[in-house]
């Protein structure tokens, strides 16, 4: 997978943690246990490395922003994009904790151990192989039916308005 991919399914899936319903809010931190089998489901899915173009991709944002009112400052700009990107390599721990916890918080310590023997099996890897292609094509399948979609309603939208008199 492409890090440019990676990156999009990467802010996609924290969107889906972030949309998704709230848990039910628990009184406590999740225990030590219920992180490290959140953790170890991560790793048996493969999903950690996900998050790995997160801290570049921010870094290259911001210094992206700076670039069109500083063209003549691009050659600096990348080398400190590039030191910072060195700098804060560990921050990537702050969003695999973050994403962690998430886990921890919304399965229980027995439910992740047993989706993590489901992501061991034959079949939990065919997912984990399967699951990125899956998802950008049910987007990209998504995305042409709704622009398909749309010209219906487009047409809809003007004979209704045609009936009302307006020509749009």
């Amino acid at each position: 997978m492409k890090i440019g991919s990676r990156l999009r399914f990467a802010v996609l899936f924290v969107l889906t943690l972030v949309c998704a319903p709230p848990a039910p809010l628990s009184a406590q931190e999740p225990t030590p246990a219920a992180m490290a089998a959140a953790r170890e489901m991560l790793l048996a899915k493969g999903g950690l490395t996900f998050f790995d173009p997160v801290v570049p991709g921010v870094i290259e944002s911001v210094k992206n922003t700076f670039l069109p009112t500083n063209l003549n400052l691009s050659r600096e700009l990348n080398e400190v994009a590039a030191q910072l990107t060195k700098d804060f390599d560990s921050k990537r721990g702050d969003v695999i904790t973050n994403v962690t916890r998430i886990f921890a918080e919304r399965f229980t310590e027995q439910e992740l151990k047993q989706i993590t023997a489901f992501y061991k099996t034959p079949i939990g890897q065919k997912m984990i192989k399967e699951e990125p292609a899956a998802i950008q094509e049910s987007l990209k399948a998504t995305q042409d039916w709704a622009n398909s979609f749309s010209e219906v309603v487009m047409a809809r939208f003007r004979v209704e308005m045609r009936k009302r008199g307006h020509e749009l």
